[in-house]
């Protein structure tokens, strides 16, 4: 299998990770231009020639997310004016999926408002990692290729043996497919804890079910930004008795609320992905960074060449 008339671009949201997966797959990212004029607008012209080309577009929609979001729609715009053959929408993190339904009156479905725009734009395909919902693979009008993050982490965890002394924790009740996930994983019992929501950045646990005494507890989530539910599962799970704990999440959005939290040193590894950007500050806490670099490059070879991307949610020796 080749990698002609493959092109990767790269936005200015996580050039770092665009070059990792060129790496992996051996190629040089497009060259092209993407610059903001006075006036804050997105400017983009892409140098080299990419006519009947197969484009990848690598953009997560993190925060600023208004920013990122237009810079994807306007790389897009550019990729089919250039006449590419076919336009792929790298989305390592979706943002706007927690937007996913009405939950409350004369409220917007947001993130089907961005499927639309993405298929205006000129999408013919989205390839994207741990949806916050799985069902926003439907709102898109074209193929989605939904990638997890469970390989990845599951390697990195299964090299520190703690499988004969763990139990998966869901942090909520919503998350215990996730759970079961990781728990079948590590042939390990699972376990759920109940939450009360204060405010947008304040939860307080209530309770929990599940094996923690002397226990290695995991504690898995989609996403985290001010680590409100992640350290009010730890405190919880400590004062019960357990030994450790880990949380693992794909998407990590520290702010500055989520930094003092972790300074508390309730939870004793957090294990995020490099989906979104790494914090400078990452370094004098006790976060692992792992990289989907391989991962997603696997997928963009898999697509290019027309070949299944099932066997990317396999885990090795299984």
């Amino acid at each position: 299998m080749k990698t002609d008339n493959l092109k990767i671009l790269s936005g200015r949201a996580h050039p770092e990770l665009a070059r990792g997966i060129c790496s992996q797959l051996s190629i040089e990212p497009a060259n092209m231009v993407v610059e903001s004029f006075p006036d804050s607008e997105t400017f983009v012209k892409i140098i080299d020639h990419i006519r009947g080309d197969d484009v990848f577009i690598i953009q997560p929609t993190g925060k600023p997310s208004n920013e990122n979001v237009m810079e994807l729609l306007i790389m897009i715009d550019a990729a089919r004016r250039a006449s590419a053959k076919r336009i792929t929408a790298v989305l390592p993190f979706f943002g706007y999926a927690r937007q996913d339904r009405k939950d409350q009156p004369r409220v917007p479905i947001t993130a089907k408002l961005i499927a639309n725009l993405l298929v205006a734009a000129g999408a013919n395909r989205v390839l994207t990692l741990d949806l916050h919902a799985t069902q926003i693979q439907g709102f898109f009008d074209i193929p989605c290729d939904h990638l997890y993050a469970s390989p990845v982490i599951y390697d990195y965890l299964h090299s520190k043996n703690l499988e004969s002394n763990m139990t998966v924790f869901s942090p909520d009740v919503g998350g215990l497919k996730r759970a079961q996930a990781y728990a079948t994983l590590f042939n390990c019992p699972i376990g759920f804890i109940a939450k009360r929501r204060i405010s947008a950045e304040h939860v307080e646990a209530t309770s929990l079910v599940g094996e923690v005494e002397g226990r290695d507890i995991l504690v898995v989530d989609d996403m985290t930004e001010t680590a409100g539910t992640l350290t009010a599962a730890a405190k919880i799970l400590k004062s019960k008795g357990a030994k450790t704990v880990r949380a693992a999440v794909t998407h990590g959005m520290l702010t500055d609320t989520a930094f003092e939290r972790l300074g508390e040193k309730w939870i004793d590894e957090l294990i995020v992905t490099d989906s979104t950007p790494p914090d400078p500050r990452y370094k004098d806490y006790p976060i692992t960074v792992l990289s989907i670099a391989h991962l997603m490059s696997d997928a963009i070879f898999r697509i290019h060449n027309n070949m299944s991307v099932t066997s990317l949610f396999k885990v090795k020796g299984f």
